[in-house]
């Protein structure tokens, strides 16, 4: 009895110990896709980004935050509300669901720490114009003109408002909460 009661207890501990092994392999490594978000842990790029091959390699999953971007943002420029609308009907690999950054989101992409390059050292994205980039967040809901706008400028990035008739690129994102923009 003794000894069937230590050997449960022992593979009780060994499924334990494989378990949270596991789990705290899966923030750190470049494995299955699996986004362990959390905005409050910092991962060097080469483990953040992962190009998701299953994807046609067209989209990367940002395990920092769990956000589903675009690999290449279309460089076609647009105005505010083309963009939402190209975003809310983009289709990467088979896959809708897609929609406009909010300015928060686009900015967390941002590494200033990098001397030539306002995106983090060996990030696997391409295309990503420092002209300027739309997002979802408007300020003046009510009178629907202006729209902010990231500008990836070399080791730093503006945000700033722009007119929604203004000409810009859009680069698309999937997952998290995003917002409503009207």
């Amino acid at each position: 009895m003794r000894r069937r009661l230590a050997y449960t207890l022992g593979l009780i501990v060994v499924v334990i110990a494989v378990i949270a092994s596991v789990r705290a392999g899966a923030l750190t490594a470049n494995g299955p896709y699996y986004a362990w978000p959390a905005w409050a842990q910092k991962l060097p790029a080469a483990t953040r980004f992962v190009v998701m091959t299953n994807w046609n390699s067209e989209a990367v999953l940002d395990r920092e935050t769990g956000l589903v971007w675009e690999r290449s943002p279309d460089l076609q420029v647009r105005t505010w509300k083309s963009a939402y609308f190209h975003c809310r009907t983009r289709m990467v690999d088979s896959r809708l669901g897609w929609r406009l950054p909010t300015v928060e989101e686009l900015a967390s992409l941002i590494d200033p720490s990098q001397p030539s390059d306002a995106l983090p050292a060996g990030h696997p994205f391409t295309q990503v114009s420092s002209a300027g980039t739309w997002s979802s967040t408007t300020r003046d809901p009510f009178s629907n003109t202006t729209a902010d706008v990231v500008e990836f400028s070399g080791t730093s990035f503006l945000v700033i408002q722009h007119f929604q008739g203004s000409s810009l690129q859009a680069w698309c994102v999937r997952g998290g909460q995003g917002s409503d923009a009207p």
